[in-house]
């Protein structure tokens, strides 16, 4: 799969196992002899843009920052002037001072709450929008993409790494910023109080940051190999839920629980060496760091009996110092978030840089109003990314004219529902041209040229809508008259009215509390809302019985009147009344013509139809 970024050391092919992000990331940096991006924080970078959003909740967030650290740094003044005046002229001025105390604290808790409000708003506001840009992103991609990125690995930085990076920006940057303000303002205040102290205590300083950095590297290192390996595992987790029917019908319910179990214990392994790591960084800041606090605070304490300190500035540093170390502390424990957000913005930030392989062209040339309806391939040689030896057509060529039926016929593997993907342009050729109206779908815009196209695929996938809303995703415009009106003719009307609540059912996931024909009915009612004027009908009738097949073709022949179709059939019957027959066979057109003229020539078309007939 061809991926292009817009990063010069992003991969320019990912040939790895799908659903692995790690393999991904490797075979990134692999391709063309690059080497990976290097693993720091620089991804998180890509959350300025959605901050820059919204300056004023950010303005707001820090003027209350800078309130509430400067309040609980003003609490070690007050209760300084409180030991150091309170008792003068047998404590006149005691209840002052405390008042002072109690003032500042309650100012304390107004500027915390406030700091919180902007903080956490901002915060989930820049979340919210990552996660609508992310999944912006995600529906741009083509399905060459998805040819090699599991759906599974795909939700999970659609959740589970956003999440990561939601506590960093609600929780964690909050409080970092405000120790970080702490331990500014406490180093400022430390020095004047006592510069001889503040000295000593700035020696334990490059203590701390040895252990930060070293096992900071580390715990990011295995942050992203537990992410990665969790991800792997709720990938698989999606495919084995998706087909759960098959997964019972095999008994493979045990194997299934036991790889999965695999899965989740292998990235336990990796959190717990990480969470050990973690837990060696923090227990060395705090000995390292409330040990050199000891020490000073001794010598402090000397000064006192000597008379070179007052009770309260001894008091005032000692508050201080609790403040500056305990900021200090906390950085650390914020660093890891940093960390563990960092690599999950990496993971985030490879699907963010992907580019689709198809996107409109810088000036789309505009398709014809009204529309036409003709469609042309011409010398078409394609052959899908993931098998690039193996070719899908050969040469194929095809003009649809406006208002014809041609049918396609063949084996499987015959490369006909290719020629619906190349039309709707999934993907695009090797070579050869695919045109829509006139147009080479190449110069015009993707969407313009799906909008052409009312297409009813052999899975037909619904969603957990309602009746109406699955019909009504055709055509969002379309009223509730067209949407009743689009299931009388695809023979669908009888049992929608039929459900608990008629057309405001619930249909459940992709629509499984139907049966496989209604599920049909259903996906070709969305088609005929369409309203569009090329159909394409892949085996459209393949999962309805004779009677209903029979009020199904009649609906869908009236709905072709005036539109040109194309339909993909295995089952010849659906197929005797098209306008033209094209026959395929290894991604060539090895025959063409009426059905009657057809078995007149014998050959593959004869054969196939004296099979399928004879077991009929």
């Amino acid at each position: 799969m061809t991926v292009t970024t817009a990063h010069p050391d992003a991969a320019a092919d990912i040939r790895g196992r799908p659903g692995v992000g790690a393999q991904l990331i490797e075979q990134m940096g692999e391709a063309g002899g690059r080497r990976a991006p290097r693993r720091d924080v620089r991804p998180l970078g890509r959350l300025l843009p959605y901050a820059m959003r919204h300056k004023g909740h950010m303005t707001m967030a820090g003027v209350w920052l800078i309130l509430s650290a400067s309040a609980s740094l003003a609490l070690t003044a007050s209760a300084r002037g409180a030991i150091d005046n309170g008792f003068e002229n047998g404590g006149a001025q005691l209840n002052l001072w405390f008042l002072l105390l109690g003032a500042n604290a309650l100012f304390l808790g107004f500027a915390t709450a406030v700091r919180y409000y902007f903080v956490t708003k901002t915060g989930e506001r820049v979340i919210a929008d990552l996660r609508k840009g992310l999944f912006g992103r995600i529906l741009t991609l083509d399905p060459a993409f998805y040819a090699t990125m599991r759906t599974g690995e795909v939700l999970s930085r659609l959740t589970t790494d956003i999440a990561l990076v939601e506590t960093l920006l609600t929780t964690s940057v909050s409080f970092a910023l405000r120790n970080f303000l702490t331990l500014i303002g406490g180093t400022i205040l430390l020095f004047v109080v006592s510069p001889k102290l503040t000295g000593l205590v700035l020696l334990v300083v490059p203590i701390l940051l040895g252990p930060i950095f070293l096992f900071g590297r580390k715990v990011r290192k295995l942050t992203v190999a537990s992410q990665d390996r969790f991800a792997s595992a709720v990938g698989f987790a999606g495919e084995s839920v998706d087909a759960i029917e098959t997964v019972q019908a095999f008994g493979r319910e045990a194997s299934a629980i036991d790889r999965f179990g695999k899965a989740v214990e292998d990235a336990f392994g990796v959190s717990l060496v990480r969470m050990k790591a973690r837990a060696l960084m923090t227990a060395m800041i705090i000995v390292v760091m409330f040990g050199g606090v000891t020490l000073v605070l001794w010598l402090g304490a000397q000064d006192v009996i000597e008379g070179r300190m007052s009770p309260g500035a001894l008091l005032q540093f000692v508050l201080l110092s609790v403040f500056a170390a305990g900021a200090v502390g906390a950085l650390g424990e914020s660093w890891g978030d940093v960390q563990k957000a960092a690599g999950a913005m990496e993971r985030i930030d490879e699907l963010m840089r992907s580019e689709a392989a198809i996107r409109p062209p810088e000036a789309p040339t505009v398709l014809p109003e009204p529309p036409i309806g003709e469609v042309s391939m011409s010398a078409i040689q394609f052959a899908y990314p993931g098998r690039p030896d193996l070719a899908a057509l050969k040469g194929f060529s095809l003009t649809v004219r406006p208002g014809e039926t041609v049918a396609l016929v063949g084996p499987s593997g015959a490369g006909k529902s290719t020629v619906f993907r190349l039309l709707l342009r999934f993907y695009d050729p090797q070579s050869g041209v695919v045109s829509v109206d006139g147009v080479d779908v190449r110069a015009a815009d993707p969407v313009a040229v799906r909008g052409r196209f009312a297409w009813v695929s052999q899975e037909a996938p619904l969603f957990s809508g309602s009746a109406s809303e699955n019909i009504g995703f055709g055509r969002e415009a379309a009223s509730d008259d067209e949407i009743r009106g689009a299931a009388d003719e695809a023979q669908a009307l009888g049992f929608v009215e039929a459900l608990p609540e008629g057309f405001d059912t619930p249909l459940g996931e992709r629509g499984k509390s139907l049966s496989g024909g209604q599920r049909q009915r259903m996906a070709i009612a969305r088609a005929l809302v369409r309203d569009a004027p090329i159909l394409l009908l892949d085996e459209a009738t393949s999962a309805l019985d004779a009677e209903n097949e029979r009020l199904v073709q009649a609906a869908l022949d009236q709905a072709m009147q005036g539109r040109t179709t194309i339909v993909i059939a295995h089952r010849l019957a659906t197929v005797l009344r098209a306008d033209r027959i094209v026959v395929m066979e290894d991604g060539q057109v090895v025959q063409e013509g009426t059905h009657q003229s057809l078995m007149a020539q014998g050959g593959l078309y004869a054969r196939l139809a004296e099979l399928q007939f004879r077991s009929d």
